[in-house]
């Protein structure tokens, strides 16, 4: 039984989002059943989103757009498989992107999504796997791999805003997800694509400065 008192105060609060700046692992046990989990946890990979003749952290872009963000020191271990079981016994469904890496931690499903990022000859995978636990069939997303850019990219692995409002409204087919969490929530997409969408959301993030990043995106207008 969620435990609310010992929550943390919440770093930010509106009427839809809900940020705790802390380990997922000691707030996720402490929150009510959520109708979906909606995360993009730590691959393991020690990917930084590199470009060549980039300097990590420079702020320059090549001229598509993209930057060195340097090897980030969070993404150089997948999270715990005790993690995982909090998240599939807090939640009614998941969708958790990257679940190839992860596939060894979680039931097995057919319900697999895929975003195809349609551009090809990239030295980046011409798409991305999330494993969900709906029993349903597999289910292909088109769409280019630059549009977290237009979002206004702030974050290495940061998914694309219309990838994850998708990724919600895959949920609904069976069964609308009124409340959404994601324990890895970086600079807030999942919890900005459910605000839009009129959803509530709970946002759990480590660094503070996705914290802070997260709390601007969610005072904007809406983008979806």
């Amino acid at each position: 039984m969620a435990n609310l008192s010992a929550l943390p105060t919440p770093y930010y609060q509106d009427e839809a989002c809900t940020i705790y700046h802390g380990d997922c692992r000691e707030i996720l046990p402490l929150l009510p059943k959520v109708d979906l989990v909606l995360t993009d946890p730590p691959y393991g990979i020690d990917f930084g989103g590199q470009t060549k003749g980039h300097k990590p952290g420079a702020a320059a872009h090549d001229k598509h757009g993209w930057r060195d963000w340097g090897a980030p020191e969070w993404d150089q271990h997948r999270p715990a498989p005790e993690t995982f079981g909090l998240m599939l016994k807090g939640s009614k469904h998941q969708i958790i992107w990257g679940g190839n890496y992860f596939a060894d931690l979680l039931p097995p499903s057919m319900g697999w999504l895929v975003w195809n990022k349609v551009q090809r000859e990239f030295t980046m995978a011409d798409g991305e796997l999330a494993w969900t636990s709906f029993n349903n069939a597999l289910r292909i997303f088109d769409l280019a791999r630059a549009s977290a850019l237009k979002d206004g990219k702030k974050h290495p692995t940061q998914k694309s805003l219309q990838i994850m409002g998708q990724s919600i409204a895959y949920a609904d087919r069976h069964g609308t997800a009124n409340t959404i969490l994601d324990p890895f929530m970086g600079s807030g997409t999942t919890l900005r694509a459910a605000k839009d969408l009129g959803r509530k959301a709970i946002g759990i993030e480590l660094e503070r400065k996705y914290c802070d990043i997260a709390v601007e995106r969610l005072r904007q207008e809406v983008l979806l």
